[in-house]
């Protein structure tokens, strides 16, 4: 790119970063060269200095300044993956024009890692459009965790729901399997949390002591469901923050850890399933085009096994409802 041009924010690019909106147009540019641009400013909003962080306003005028490299010339897609296709199709819970449900079954990474070949963010290329490319995660799930996933088919709406779950306007809902039972049987679990490097058993998060510094604050409520005896309970989980083994670590907290959770101290039951037991049923949010969207899934196959076994009733899950 030669000279100075500015570019117009589309209506849906609203509450897009700025860094990202310049990788979106300006693929070839790394984000040392975006911050650098933002610093020295030399890319601008509107005629005024702005950080990369720039959450952006549809209408915008946005200084592009002389880059170190231009766009880089469009590369044909690749063909599209028919085995991920098919297999994102049956896991379709919902879908319309703005966003897609996925019931993420156990075992499959949401994003892809050292060693992780194969994960629902790749597999969302075979999903991809001409008009908005490859479909969006705007949150995660465990590995071995089940349930409800939303993805966004286009930047602007993969930015509104990422700003709705950062500002608690989404409602989840998680069913849990724990070991023991918790007393008492419903609460609000207020245990702030702290990372770490992964310990025995491939714990990485633990609950801050008083005073640890980088504790994040964290916010769960449960309910107890069912129960067979004293040896395992049906927990109901609404996590109100969104931390890292939110709800592992607070369930081994009230000394009630997820069954199959070994990093946490879920040791297995003979006669159970050691797969981890922690599936997200319901999720609750803003619709980017208005009113509200409400989607459940139903457990995954160790799951129903492990509530027939113990005699745990649950309800199927209710048809998709928009309102």
């Amino acid at each position: 790119m030669s000279g100075v041009a500015t570019r117009a924010v589309a209506e849906d690019e609203a509450d897009i970063r700025l860094d990202r909106w310049f990788r979106r147009h300006f693929p070839a540019l790394t984000q040392g060269v975006i911050q650098r641009l933002c610093r020295t400013g030399q890319i601008r909003v509107d005629g005024r200095r702005v950080e990369a962080a720039t959450r952006l306003l549809p209408g915008q005028s946005v200084r592009i300044p002389p880059l170190p490299a231009g766009p880089a010339e469009p590369q044909a897609a690749p063909p599209p993956d028919a085995r991920a296709r098919a297999e994102l199709e049956r896991m379709l819970l919902y879908a319309d024009d703005h966003l897609l449900v996925l019931d993420k079954p156990p075992g499959l990474p949401t994003q892809g890692g050292p060693g992780i070949a194969r994960h629902v963010d790749g597999m969302l290329a075979a999903l991809a459009s001409g008009e908005h490319g490859r479909p969006r995660l705007v949150h995660r799930l465990d590995r071995d965790t089940s349930g409800v996933l939303v993805v966004a088919r286009s930047p602007g709406v993969a930015a509104k729901l990422a700003a709705a779950f950062r500002t608690r306007a989404v409602e989840k809902v998680y069913w849990a399997v724990v070991v023991g039972r918790p007393v008492p049987v419903e609460g609000r679990i207020d245990a702030p949390l702290v990372r770490h490097e992964p310990g025995i058993g491939g714990a990485r998060v633990a609950v801050a002591e008083e005073g640890e510094r980088d504790a994040a604050r964290a916010l769960t409520d449960y309910r107890t469901l069912d129960h067979a005896g004293r040896k395992l309970a049906w927990l109901e989980l609404r996590p109100l923050t969104g931390r890292t083994h939110q709800l592992r670590v607070h369930c081994a907290a009230i000394g009630a850890p997820i069954l199959g959770d070994t990093a946490y101290g879920g040791a297995p039951v003979e006669g159970l399933s050691e797969a981890l037991h922690l599936h997200a049923r319901r999720i609750v949010l803003p619709h980017p085009a208005g009113g509200t969207l409400a989607v459940e899934a139903g457990l995954p196959a160790h799951m129903a096994a492990t509530f027939r076994a113990l005699g745990f009733t649950a309800p199927a899950p209710q048809p998709p409802l928009r309102a």
